[in-house]
């Protein structure tokens, strides 16, 4: 028989570390079923193809975790890739005919604009109109899809080389929208661990009351939140036309923001505000690009891959909400 010090160590183990485990879990599974997946080809295919995924989750987390949402951020990503891919057309038929070729840098520039001025309205509906996050990103969602498909009715295509480096190049053996997701990643972790704003948003989504009361400016905050949200969405959205020469504004980042939202619960970022470890959002990501791949790998048909991906969200949350209800 265990001791009951011997069981709160292997409950808190379990606790701290089980996306950890679920994932090895998984990638043993899959491996079994298909030994091809654990290769060094499979690992950089996934990687590059969860990559923009993983840099929107990590702006999607970050409105969880100040007990919000963000439904707009595949729709954002969409925007900003047509903007952008309109900036850096290399052909003679572009989109916006009048307009000279831009250098990369101003198309790049451009589509992340764009986020942050969603971002804002998004933030600015939500802090200081008192919308609920779901519904103002749910208008701001249609909204930007909306905008795509009146810019173009097709796809934005064949952009300059320079645009297309940041989804699509390579820095030695190194692809650089894999190195885009590290930095950011980098950068949520040390925001959220080592700045004041990051422990401004861990109180905003724990008790914004108490927040309130110890001097923290949770409508500033909240806004900075969603900038920082949208931010992400755009530059995904930038590292998708780049990566694809193309952008589409009916399919650009359709339902990403469903893996995001996915991927950042599984990784244990709560529901109910205030709980995200930076570590647990990127395993949340890396389960997520497991499943994807998997499941292409051995075959599986596409709309079972969603249904997986819908039981995954519920369990998560059910999960999440009975480890609060414990706590409580």
């Amino acid at each position: 028989m265990k001791s009951k010090a011997e069981q709160s160590k292997y409950s808190k183990f379990i606790s701290d570390n089980g996306t950890w485990v679920v994932l090895i879990v998984l990638i043993i599974a899959i491996t079994i079923v298909n030994r091809n997946f654990f290769t060094p080809n499979n690992a950089v295919a996934l990687l590059t193809g969860e990559s923009v995924k993983g840099v929107m989750t990590f702006g999607v987390a970050l409105a969880i975790l100040a007990k919000g949402t963000d439904l707009s951020t595949g729709s954002v990503a969409a925007l900003s890739a047509v903007c952008s891919s309109a900036l850096c057309q290399a052909s003679a038929s572009k989109l916006w005919a009048g307009l000279p070729t831009m250098p990369a840098i101003v198309g790049i520039l451009g589509g992340v604009a764009i986020g942050l001025i969603v971002g804002f309205a998004n933030g600015y509906m939500i802090a200081y109109l008192h919308l609920h996050p779901f519904i103002a990103t749910l208008g701001t969602q249609l909204i930007c899809r909306a905008l795509c498909k009146l810019i173009t009715p097709g796809p934005v295509s064949k952009l300059t080389p320079g645009f297309r480096f940041l989804g699509n190049g390579k820095i030695g053996p190194f692809h650089m929208i894999v190195v885009v997701m590290i930095i950011m990643y980098i950068i949520l972790a040390f925001m959220l661990t080592s700045t004041r704003f990051g422990k401004s948003v861990y109180a905003v989504g724990g008790n914004d009351q108490a927040a309130r009361v110890a001097g923290i400016n949770v409508e500033h905050t909240l806004v900075k939140v969603h900038i920082w949200c949208s931010f992400c969405a755009a530059l995904g959205g930038v590292l998708l036309a780049g990566r694809s020469d193309s952008a589409d504004p009916a399919n650009t980042g359709l339902n990403y923001e469903l893996d995001a939202i996915a991927a950042a619960t599984v990784g244990g970022t709560s529901q109910t505000g205030g709980i995200c470890r930076p570590s647990g959002v990127i395993v949340g990501v890396l389960i997520m690009g497991v499943i994807n791949n998997g499941m292409v790998m051995m075959g599986v048909n596409d709309q079972m891959t969603f249904i997986v991906k819908g039981l995954i969200i519920i369990v998560s949350v059910a999960f999440d909400m009975r480890k609060n209800a414990v706590k409580k």
